[in-house]
């Protein structure tokens, strides 16, 4: 059985109950994906919390090296990495007890969300947080 990793209801359940949303590889560049993204999802009401070892913050939050640094709990964990890279995140994300991991538009790791799902957590993949929400609340 193929899992469906773009399950529109689940979609939309993570963005109506999540709150706090850690940006992994968020950009200090207003022009890169990442940064519009987070920044949009700030200006509609989460908490972003940017993970990004070089640098010290960015859109107003403080930004941690990793995900175990982080000192509060996160709903949500939006991944702007490589997809090659996604597979020791996804073992943070696990480690730290994140609800969900979210590979953004492009980013595709069957393996990563296979092992994120047997560990109980949802996962998105291949999808933008703000397109989604934009079809939500239009």
């Amino acid at each position: 059985m193929k899992v469906d990793f773009q399950n529109e209801k689940l979609i939309n359940r993570i963005l109506e109950d999540s709150r706090t949303i850690a940006v992994v590889g968020l950009s200090a560049k207003p022009d890169r994906p990442s940064y519009d993204v987070a920044a949009f999802l700030q200006s509609n009401g989460y908490k972003i919390i940017p993970v990004n070892p070089n640098l010290s913050s960015v859109l107003g939050e403080k930004s941690y090296p990793d995900l175990s640094s982080i000192p509060e709990p996160v709903d949500v964990v939006d991944i702007f990495r490589k997809s090659e890279d996604v597979g020791p995140i996804v073992d943070e994300v696990i480690k730290v007890g994140a609800r969900t991991v979210w590979m953004q538009l492009g980013i595709v790791n069957e393996e990563a969300a296979k092992k994120a799902q047997d560990a109980g957590l949802n996962v998105i993949m291949d999808r933008c947080m703000k397109r989604e929400y934009g079809k939500i609340h239009g």
